[in-house]
């Protein structure tokens, strides 16, 4: 069963992103209240478009398999 090319890619900028969703809630419980945007965006945007690419790559693959 091979890995589509795209896959590691969303599984990275997934993995990224839900690390950055539990660094806004650590530095929130700690007091921190004005965050760096980058770790805002990180948050809030990586985890979907590696979802977004993971899904894609998931039907690209399934599409070669029946062709």
């Amino acid at each position: 069963m091979t890995v589509p090319k795209l896959m590691p890619l969303a599984i990275g900028l997934f993995a990224v992103g839900v690390l950055a969703i539990i660094a806004v809630f650590v530095l929130f419980a700690l007091g921190h209240s004005d965050l760096p945007a980058w770790l805002n965006f990180a948050g809030t945007y990586l985890p979907a478009i590696g979802l977004g690419l993971g899904i894609v790559a998931v039907i690209r693959k399934s599409r070669r398999k029946k062709s």
